[in-house]
């Protein structure tokens, strides 16, 4: 009987901290979802840029590129209300991002 009351209270004690664990991780996922989302428009604004130069600004391949980069941003909006300007090295919390602001990029 003695087994069984410790093996409960054990039992409490272990889901407690586990549950507790999740709190602490959880808490922690704003900045990494900041984190995911600044590494997911820089690629995306990467990946635009490689394109144009590849197959210039007016080709198909820059355009889905182009359209990858707003869907990043979106996203980001969406969950932190802010997005990272990568041109600018900086976050911006207003939503003000133009789908052609890479338009002074062409040469």
């Amino acid at each position: 009987m003695g087994n069984r009351i410790t093996g409960l209270t054990l039992g409490k004690a272990t889901l407690a901290a586990i549950s507790l664990a999740g709190l602490l991780f959880l808490g922690g996922a704003p900045g990494a979802r900041a984190d995911d989302c600044q590494k997911r428009i820089r690629r995306a604004d990467h990946d635009l840029h490689k394109a144009a130069r590849r197959y210039g600004w007016d080709s198909p391949q820059a355009a889905h590129e182009r359209h990858e980069l707003i869907e990043a941003r979106e996203r980001c909006w969406e969950r932190n209300h802010r997005w990272w300007d990568e041109d600018g090295r900086r976050w911006r919390s207003e939503r003000d991002w133009d789908e052609h602001d890479h338009d002074h990029d062409r040469h």
